[in-house]
């Protein structure tokens, strides 16, 4: 193969990198995220035996959505490394069918539909726990202390 046969490949090849970039970048806002979580839940769990009865209910409700948001941002890492994972398969796919002159389409259409698919997931938990955790903070702050209304 000469290098100019090689060149279109590889340019083939740059669009499914830029994703990996994109979702890496996803993946550390969540990383972080995910991280706040769990920081949080340690600092409360030992205000649940401290606390009166009233205070005591605040903090459980606030361990609980802690709790659903750390499975729906590890659900959306998940999906962000299958899409990572799913685009690397892509790249290979895509190398094969040109190099190898296989007929590859069905297994490209699918990578690609899967990552886009997986992709999809990761942001929509990513929305649904930023909405988490602002009722979260309605949950803490009392409404006459509000500077925004709850929607």
């Amino acid at each position: 193969m000469t290098l100019e046969e090689l060149v279109p490949i590889l340019q083939l090849a740059i669009g499914p990198v830029i994703l990996i970039s994109g979702v890496g970048l996803i993946l550390l806002s969540m990383t972080n995220r995910f991280g706040r979580v769990i920081d949080r839940s340690r600092e409360l769990a030992p205000l649940i035996q401290n606390g009166s009865g009233e205070t005591n209910a605040r903090i459980l409700e606030q361990v609980r959505i802690l709790a659903r948001r750390a499975r729906l941002i590890r659900t959306g890492i998940a999906l962000g490394v299958v899409s990572v994972l799913l685009t690397a398969v892509l790249i290979i796919a895509l190398f094969a069918a040109a190099l190898l002159k296989l007929p590859m389409t069905f297994v490209i259409i699918a990578c690609f539909t899967l990552c886009l698919l997986s992709l999809i997931g990761c942001l929509i938990c990513f929305l649904v726990d930023v909405n988490m955790s602002l009722h979260a903070l309605w949950l803490e702050v009392p409404a006459e202390g509000r500077l925004v209304e709850k929607r």
